[in-house]
């Protein structure tokens, strides 16, 4: 009986704790479960490091010529990201980094923000810092803004970082911080938090910023709250002024402008390699996630190179927008590998915020997504297409005249007498809100082939705007007053057809998230002639292809417009830069006249990842769906903001600095009334054009 009593005992005991023991799979369940508890109660310190200008083949992973010895340790004891997308300029880049939408979501579509523009990214938008401080972290930058400053709302310390120090304009001398904007408008640019920085002239900007950067490291208790730093260096972004003992790291280089930007290069990696030291030694690194990321393409005029990539900075090809970027961190789950995930700038803030542990629901209308999956465990990235851009501003001239700076021009300013430099023409028109719809009816369409009429070998067609059908383009509404120009020129007359036709060649209304439009599978069998009748009917009826735009779909790359001058420019031999950087950050005017005009370029990026082969004749279905991608995303742009400069800017008002000039009082809304009309600047860089253009097609005959 006492027996059998303690078997029952121990039966019983047994069930018990057999009761309490979770399943196998229930145990991986609880676990995961609880891990984002864990991870909300230690985020991790997150360390964003952004530089300027550089270029695919401008680090030693890509180029063993360029000595960067911890980058290379870095990125491959982490993660590099060769599939990692940016934008062309810097302001644009750096928008959608801390708004995590596009720049046809912020206004910022056309260009930099310059010095004296009373411009800067929108208040009514949730920012990375913000969202960040809001769950409980410290936020800092150090280094470049570029995102406006005119009134002081502006700032970065009004935009969620608890402390700035740094330059708020686009180009500094790295010792004397003056920042021009013009041959005779320069001012000083070096600021601590709201105030101006004086007294640090002599000490090199790269090595201050890393000092400054590191000083916050060490005052900050790891254990207390988690450390957002932005460290955004000016460098490798013109002028050329490395130190001279980075300079003999490359003695042996030719161009002596490429001897100087890889010297450059070799400061960040120094520059990166302290960071880090100081991460290990305060507390940090065990518990840290640390990003390299380059803000757009580089300038091959200023010795950077994006080898063997097409195009340079400012242009929409592969050079101008694929970006040198890697993730560093002890957190991740697979590590030294190299992963070819479709990303993109905008994805940072819901990753980042994802985390920190912190909620996106308050930041609407995000156009990023969270990709840490993506980067940590090698899954499959939830991005399928990227929209480059939409810039409605950007239109070539109505018949492209190469170097020659035209009859007004000549007239005006002969060449022997024009002066070295010459401020662009602006026009301010006063526009009431009812006036807008008598003025886009007032606009006229450019006389020029568009795709279609290429495709036909028609004469040009003339589309009229009718108040009668409704424009594809409605932008969202926003209660600040914004600048807009023809609404902004987009001309996308709807057909003379059903809507029901019209509807399935825009393609789904789906969310981005959502999309999956197989452009990979292979048309049914169609004639060419019936190809080319589809396009002559439906291409204009879509999108006007003289706009300047860019999106990527999959395996798809689609350009239209003027995307920018697109050679392939191996590591050039220029003895010295050429011209300042103002002028090398504007789109130059191609130094030819083509026989024939293009608006409309399709590669497949994946093979093609050079983009040798366009393919938009030989797949016109593609085009089509990726035009109808186009007209999609522009139904949701807000107006382009990009307003006239105000003389009230000079420095020589602000005891010759680059302070916010505009009172918090004025323009509550913002954003200032008028429509700003620039004209084209023709004469640039022709001659060093031309040598390129010249170079490529040797390279590309000799098939090198």
């Amino acid at each position: 009986m006492p027996t059998t009593a303690l078997t029952a005992l121990l039966l019983l005991g047994l069930d018990v704790l057999s009761a309490h023991r979770p399943t196998p799979g229930l145990e991986r369940q609880q676990n995961h479960t609880d891990r984002p508890r864990d991870e909300k109660k230690n985020p991790p310190h997150i360390i964003f490091v952004l530089i300027d200008d550089q270029g695919f083949n401008d680090i030693g992973y890509h180029n063993p010529t360029i000595k960067t010895p911890t980058l290379d340790k870095l990125a491959a004891e982490g993660v590099k990201l060769e599939n990692y997308y940016v934008q062309p300029i810097c302001t644009p880049s750096r928008s959608q980094l801390l708004t995590g939408r596009y720049q046809i979501h912020t206004g910022l579509q056309h260009s930099i923000i310059r010095s004296r523009q009373p411009s800067c990214l929108p208040g009514d938008m949730d920012t990375l810092p913000e969202t960040l401080r809001r769950a409980g972290y410290s936020t800092h930058m150090v280094g470049k803004w570029h995102l406006g400053f005119y009134r002081k709302s502006c700032l970065p310390t009004r935009k969620g970082f608890d402390t700035f120090f740094g330059s708020l304009t686009g180009s500094v001398d790295y010792y004397s911080y003056g920042s021009c904007d013009g041959p005779d408008l320069c001012g000083y640019d070096l600021h601590d938090n709201e105030g101006v920085a004086w007294g640090h002239e002599g000490k090199y900007s790269t090595t201050l910023f890393t000092q400054r950067a590191r000083k916050i490291l060490k005052n900050h208790d790891p254990a207390d709250k988690p450390l957002f730093l932005l460290l955004s260096l000016q460098a490798v972004h013109g002028p050329l002024q490395p130190p001279k003992p980075y300079v003999y790291l490359y003695r042996d280089m030719a161009s002596v402008a490429r001897r100087k930007f890889a010297a450059m290069v070799s400061t960040v990696d120094d520059s990166v390699r302290n960071l880090v030291y100081a991460l290990r030694k305060y507390g940090y690194y065990k518990n840290s996630v640390i990003i390299y990321s380059t803000d757009n393409g580089a300038q091959p005029f200023v010795g950077g190179s994006n080898w063997p990539l097409r195009g340079r900075k400012g242009t929409y090809w592969e050079g101008g927008v694929r970006g040198v970027a890697f993730v560093h961190s002890p957190l991740l789950k697979r590590r030294r590998r190299v992963s070819t995930a479709l990303l993109h700038i905008t994805d940072w803030f819901p990753t980042l915020v994802g985390l920190a542990g912190g909620n996106t629901s308050q930041s609407q209308g995000l156009d990023g997504f969270d990709v840490w999956p993506a980067i940590s465990e090698g899954k499959e990235s939830p991005r399928k297409e990227i929209l480059h851009n939409i810039d409605p501003l950007h239109r070539p001239p109505a018949e492209p005249g190469g170097c020659d700076p035209g009859k007004e021009m000549t007239a005006a300013a002969p060449k022997a007498k024009r002066p070295k430099f010459k401020k662009p023409k602006k026009r301010v028109l006063k526009l009431q809100l009812n006036q807008r719809s008598a003025f886009r009816a007032k606009v006229q369409k450019p006389k020029r082939r568009s795709y279609s009429e290429l495709q036909s070998g028609g004469s040009p067609s003339e589309s009229k705007l009718s108040s009668s059908k409704p424009h594809l383009w409605r932008p969202l509404k926003n209660n600040s007053k914004q600048t807009t120009t023809q609404e902004q020129n987009l001309s996308l007359s709807e057909p003379a057809r059903s809507r029901t036709r019209l509807k399935q060649t825009l393609g789904s209304r789906q969310p981005l998230g959502h999309q999956n439009m197989s452009l990979t599978r292979p048309p049914k069998p169609k004639s060419r002639l019936a190809s080319q009748s589809m396009l002559r009917s439906d291409v204009s009826a879509v999108w006007d292809t003289s706009v300047q735009a860019a999106i990527r779909v999959g395996d798809w790359k689609l350009l239209t417009g003027d995307p920018g001058h697109g050679d392939w420019i191996p590591v050039q031999m220029l003895s010295a830069p050429v011209g300042p950087w103002w002028n090398l950050e504007r789109t130059l005017v191609p130094p030819y006249k083509p026989s024939v005009h293009k608006d409309v370029w399709l590669f497949n990026i994946t093979a093609d990842p050079y983009e040798r082969r366009d393919l938009s004749q030989q797949r016109p279905d593609v085009v089509l769906q990726l035009l109808g991608r186009l007209a999609f995303y522009n139904r949701t742009a807000v107006p382009v903001y990009f307003p006239p400069d105000d003389p009230r800017a000079d420095p020589d008002r602000h005891q010759g600095a680059w302070v916010p000039w505009v009172d918090e009082d004025e323009d509550k809304g913002g954003r200032q009334k008028g429509v700003y009309k620039k004209e084209r600047s023709v004469k640039k860089l022709c001659k060093l054009e031309s040598f390129f253009l010249k170079l490529n097609t040797g390279m590309m005959s000799n098939r090198i």
